[in-house]
């Protein structure tokens, strides 16, 4: 292996690699070798491309058909950054390779674009630092709580609860648990969408590591108090956490670190371009104040006196490692790209077609569905089937309706805190025609829970195997079709 890998290297153009650039071979131990063939099916390249061409066309994605997934910023990816990410200079490193001595000169331009994303990101959040490690928004948030721990851990302090919203992101609760802490939810005003002041200040003491906080939140809503809420925080010594899965909304316009947020984790794959899904490749990097950034993970980027770069490790704070050696690399170079292309004026506009396109939607349906925040919203909009259901027509029915009309579902009963809930974000990528179409399709099916509701009941049915049963097939997986 480290034959190929050397002739793959040196023979790249001002490439010169002596034997101690190149990692050892090391021996496969006898137990793990193989006393006989591993038996393989014999198929032709052509049956192998029909298999995976029709598995193809069985897909749905934003790249064929219009995906308002609240919550999940299912967005166009443009496909020059696609083919950025597969330049060989940035495809074919090796993460062993020397930073800087022979061969070094390959790496160096990879480990600037990591230390300027940081920087970037730095001045789009208002943080000191950040990491970019974390190899999914999931993951950025157990890192984001895993520094929570060493800080309250480094200042003695002995904090065991993190307060999270009742309509938070179910990753929230699932971070903050895993990393040890005890969750304690906080009730929602339900005629403002804000966090309950009264029951956050009854929740929140002597205990209380972090306040995890989405904004704008799943309600589609910016939350305007929020000095209110840091000052209380601040009171107790307790971190204020920004999950940044809706920074969409607010890119050049709201910065987290301007109101005295101490942590962000960045969803690359919603706010910046990368793709999302498929259980990867995701990136979820981590922003922090300056005070916490001795505790970020290793290893980090630092730029020298004479302009290289190289990766740093001493860093006896740290909290070690969360990702093998530096996270995915390439979709992070994605949005490094995505963000230069753009620049601070184009990001401003990102926002500002998400938030337009979301609104048009919420008030071109709100007089045919429930409305629980009616007078305007930021990136996605909650609507409700609630007025549907006096004819017996669910969430669930609507959005398996919009199956037949050629839509991808948006989000349903969540957040939780909205019975009936359809959450529909159409993201800044889509054309006010697209827009025009999904709300015909949603009036038409709003239309046919007054005229024909058995039809929405029976809904899709222009899938190979009809309606199906949600609990049934969870439990009895069958995925030979």
């Amino acid at each position: 292996m480290s034959i190929i890998f050397e002739k793959t290297v040196a023979g790249r153009r001002g490439a010169r690699l002596s034997k101690s650039d190149v990692p050892p071979a090391e021996p496969i131990e006898a137990r793990y070798s193989r006393s006989s063939a591993l038996q393989l099916c014999e198929l032709s390249e052509l049956d192998v491309v029909r298999h995976f061409t029709e598995l193809s066309r069985r897909n749905f994605g934003v790249d064929t058909n219009f995906y308002p997934l609240g919550s999940c910023t299912m967005k166009y990816n443009p496909k020059v950054f696609e083919k950025i990410a597969h330049l060989k200079g940035f495809f074919s490193l090796h993460p062993l390779l020397p930073q800087l001595r022979g061969a070094g000169l390959l790496t160096q331009g990879a480990l600037a674009v990591i230390y300027e994303l940081e920087k970037l990101l730095c001045e789009i959040t208002g943080m000191d630092a950040f990491t970019l490690h974390p190899m999914a928004g999931a993951q950025g948030e157990l890192t984001g709580m895993l520094i929570v721990a060493a800080y309250h851990k480094y200042k003695n302090n002995r904090k065991t609860e993190v307060l999270i919203p009742d309509e938070a992101h179910g990753t929230n609760p699932s971070s903050a648990a895993t990393a040890g802490y005890h969750v304690r939810e906080v009730a929602t005003n339900r005629k403002t969408g804000f966090i309950d002041l009264q029951a956050l200040e009854s929740a929140m003491g002597e205990h209380t590591a972090a306040l995890m906080l989405t904004n704008p939140n799943t309600l589609g809503i910016f939350v305007s108090n929020i000095e209110e809420i840091a000052k209380l925080a601040k009171k107790h010594d307790c971190l204020l956490y920004y999950d940044g899965a809706n920074l969409n909304a607010v890119l050049g316009r709201f910065r987290p670190g301007d109101v005295f947020f101490d942590i962000v984790h960045v969803n690359l794959h919603k706010t910046f371009a990368t793709p999302h899904g498929g259980g990867g490749p995701g990136a979820g990097p981590v922003g922090v104040r300056k005070n916490l950034e001795r505790f970020l993970p290793i290893s980090r980027v630092v730029k020298r006196d004479d302009n290289t770069y190289k990766l740093e490790y001493d860093y006896p704070d740290s909290i070690g490692y969360v990702a093998p050696f530096y996270g995915n690399f390439l979709v992070c170079l994605r949005a490094y790209a995505y963000i230069l292309t753009l620049g601070a004026q184009g990001l401003r506009r990102v926002s500002d077609n998400a938030v337009l396109n979301a609104n048009y939607i919420l008030h071109s349906l709100k007089d045919l569905f429930h409305a629980p925040y009616p007078d305007g919203c930021m990136h996605e909009c909650v609507l409700s089937a609630q007025k549907q259901t006096e004819r017996e027509i669910r969430a669930i029915d609507i959005a398996k309706a919009l199956i037949d009309e050629g839509f991808h579902p948006p989000t349903a009963y969540f957040p939780l805190i909205v019975k009936e809930a359809l959450m529909i974000e159409p993201t800044e990528t889509e054309s006010k025609e697209t827009l025009d179409a999904f709300i015909a399709a949603m009036r038409k099916i709003a239309e046919k829970a007054e005229t024909n509701p058995a039809e929405l009941r029976a809904a899709p049915r222009t899938t190979p195997v009809g309606r199906l049963d949600e609990t049934k097939a969870a439990r009895e997986m069958d995925i030979r079709y």
